[in-house]
C-alpha cells in the first residue's frame, strides 16, 4: 500500500536505557518510483502545541531509516511521552514504524505499517 499522508497513532520514544542497544523509534520511509519525494514529518502531544512540518527529502527509488531518538530540522522528539505522527508526502510512498524498548531485561521490539490515511486535506 502506497499513500500520501500516513498516521502513527501510537508513538513513544522509550527511555535510552543501559548497555549495548540503545532504546529507540524508526520511521522507515520507501519510495519506489523514479522521482524524488518531499516529507513533511508531523508530531502531536496530549499536553503541549503540535511540531509541523519538519521536512524530509527521500531519494527516487531509496528506503530511508529515520531514527527519532536523533535531532530531526532542529526538533528532538522527548523520551518517555506518547505522542503521533502524521507523515506527509508530495508523492504517495510506504511508511514502516519500529519500537525498541530495552527498558526490561527481555527488551520488546515491535513493527507496524502506518496507517494510510485518505483524506486529500490531512
Amino acid at each position: 500500500m502506497r499513500a500520501r499522508t500516513w498516521l502513527v497513532p501510537d508513538a513513544y520514544l522509550p527511555a535510552k536505557g543501559e548497555g549495548v542497544y540503545l532504546g529507540h523509534e524508526t520511521l522507515c520511509l520507501l519510495n519506489v518510483e523514479a522521482e524524488p519525494v518531499e516529507v513533511w514529518l508531523d508530531f502531536f502531544f496530549e499536553d503541549r502545541d503540535p511540531v509541523e512540518g519538519i521536512e524530509v527529502r527521500l531519494p527516487p527509488k531509496r528506503v530511508l531509516h529515520l531514527r527519532l531518538d536523533r535531532p530531526l530540522g532542529g526538533f528532538e522528539v522527548p523520551r518517555e511521552v506518547p505522542y503521533a505522527i502524521r507523515v506527509r508526502a508530495s508523492r504517495p510512498i510506504g511508511v514502516q514504524y519500529s519500537r525498541l524498548d530495552v527498558t526490561q531485561p527481555n527488551m520488546a521490539f515491535l513493527s507496524v505499517m502506518a496507517w494510510p490515511w485518505e483524506d486529500e486535506d490531512a
